[in-house]
């Protein structure tokens, strides 16, 4: 009974493991795809797309969550030794901490630009749909250095990794080790990341009732001509809807598994390799779906 424990154990472990690197590999290639996709329109002035400045902070930050902790965290899992000191451990889980928080925002930005420029063409809208592209820049710069200063005692927290010669026991040490931070910091952080999601789902919200509301619209035209193309605007807006319920999925389930982990103080090392997993999820999903729905594919692959 307990061989067959043994091996499933084994089994999972090899099976999260490779499902990571899968995720680090995928991941990063899709991701370096769409950074220069959205950054030779800026460079070259061909047709430029606000958007396209949001997207490139996008891969960015995607980039700097696979790879902070992928690549230690993989020669760790499959050469059996432990590749980080106390000052690689505070700088990984620094980074990864602040392109985690500027994917969230960067996200939020992309979809409450996207919803503004679904919004009917009202008087009180005019003036704040043409400011809009001017501050996407400032704003994809302000996600940054809101990340940088939100989880700035994170490096306090954390230490270098304590090696029990044990890999399965039941604390899992095997990477880093890290102090529970202050109360105070963890309700700040959830307020932070709650008010992004709420702004994303309002967001969301408001683009699926402007789409029905549209498609309730041209429902005769459909029935009259038998044909209707798909404007860019709604195209975008399906896309940014995708992707916002995505992000959602994956940041509740990997929110659940951490809870979990650190009210019971259960570390074991597929618990953790689990929410690594899942935190790698959405920079490895998103950049493919952004790519795969943009009409500008095509041409840039040629």
């Amino acid at each position: 009974m307990s061989f067959h424990k043994n091996t499933l154990r084994t089994t999972s472990l090899a099976a999260l493991q490779t499902t990571y690197l899968i995720q680090i590999g995928v991941g990063s290639l899709g991701n370096v795809i769409l950074f220069f996709h959205s950054i030779s329109p800026i460079l070259l002035g061909h047709n430029r797309r606000p958007t396209d400045m949001i997207l490139t902070h996008m891969a960015m930050a995607n980039l700097l969550v696979l790879l902070s902790p992928g690549i230690p965290y993989t020669v760790a899992a499959f050469v059996s030794r432990n590749p980080l000191s106390s000052l690689g451990c505070k700088f990984v889980y620094y980074i990864q901490r602040v392109a985690r928080s500027t994917t969230l925002c960067s996200t939020c930005v992309l979809s409450t630009y996207q919803s503004f420029t679904l919004t009917p063409r009202r008087a009180e809208w005019v003036m704040l749909r043409g400011r809009a592209p001017k501050v996407i820049g400032p704003s994809c710069c302000t996600c940054w250095m809101f990340s940088f200063l939100m989880y700035i005692i994170v490096p306090l927290k954390i230490t270098g990794p304590q090696n029990t010669h044990n890999y399965t026991d039941s604390q899992g040490n095997w990477f880093c080790s890290s102090s529970f931070p202050k109360a105070g910091f963890v309700y700040l952080w959830s307020i932070s990341d709650a008010t992004f999601i709420t702004l994303m789902v309002w967001s969301s919200g408001s683009m699926v009732l402007l789409l029905h509301r549209h498609h309730q619209s041209v429902q005769y035209i459909h029935t009259r001509t038998g044909h209707h193309k798909c404007p860019p605007e709604t195209r975008a807006a399906r896309t940014i809807l995708m992707l916002v319920v995505t992000f959602v999925i994956f940041y509740v389930l990997n929110s659940t598994f951490a809870f979990y982990a650190t009210a019971l103080f259960d570390f074991r090392l597929w618990l953790i390799q689990t929410c690594d997993v899942l935190v790698s999820c959405f920079p490895t999903i998103s950049p493919f779906l952004l790519l795969l729905r943009d009409s500008r594919t095509p041409r840039f692959c040629s």
